[in-house]
């Protein structure tokens, strides 16, 4: 078993972060966090960077960036600096293939359940017509454009949690789980648990396509469970 948080933002990558990396480490070490996916807004990692920044340290930090994309944020891994024209989730796809990468839609129910005018869901922005099940969700086009769903995501609300779940069933698209943290409250709330051991971005990549993991919650509380 080896766990990793998916989604992780730091003030090294992502302008609304207040994560330092020495946090990162010390609450990894604390919770028994074993890897994670640095989710920049802004990317920028370089390998110079993470030996400078993870000196002596067990955790295994992979790079990739968070897009905001013209259907809601996308988790891109593969890729450590943006491309033009990927605001489009289509040139998106078409980036990430040529380095062999995945994408996962990230919290894509998002303030799906709040009242106007806080219902600022990416994927469905027309609040008078939003669809009423998880089978109508399904049919939103981006989920035939990514690889995973982040049916856990720290930041979120356990019925939209739960929604979200509920469409990754339907579509039998498989479920990741990562914190979204901003700071180093929350890291490892939701997490992925992986059958096999993750050093590196192809490890990553490869554990991911290969479908041994599940998301799970709790590991920030040192309760790991797997969320179903």
């Amino acid at each position: 078993m080896f766990t990793v948080d998916l989604h992780v933002h730091t003030v090294k990558g992502s302008s609304d972060s207040s994560l330092l990396t020495e946090q990162l480490i010390s609450e990894a070490s604390r919770i028994g966090l074993q890897g994670v996916h640095l989710s920049e807004h802004g990317g920028g990692w370089t390998e110079k960077m993470i030996e400078e920044n993870f000196p002596n340290t067990s955790l295994n930090v992979i790079t990739g960036l968070e897009v905001n994309t013209d259907m809601g944020h996308i988790i891109a891994i593969g890729m450590d600096a943006h491309a033009p024209g990927t605001h489009n989730p289509y040139v998106l796809r078409e980036a990430i293939d040529k380095v062999g990468g995945v994408l996962i839609s990230a919290h894509p129910m998002r303030n799906f359940f709040n009242k106007p005018p806080y219902n600022t869901n990416l994927l469905f922005k027309d609040w008078t017509h939003l669809p009423q099940t998880a089978e109508e969700a399904a049919t939103h086009e981006l989920f035939s454009i990514v690889d995973f769903i982040e049916v856990t995501n720290g930041a979120n609300t356990p019925e939209e949690n739960k929604f979200t779940l509920e469409i990754a069933k339907i579509l039998n698209k498989p479920g990741t789980g990562g914190s979204d943290a901003h700071s180093i409250q929350g890291i490892g709330k939701s997490c992925t648990v992986f059958q096999n051991e993750i050093k590196s971005k192809t490890d990553l990549i490869k554990e991911l396509k290969s479908g041994n993991f599940y998301p799970a919650e709790g590991l920030n509380k040192l309760e790991l469970h797997e969320f179903k």
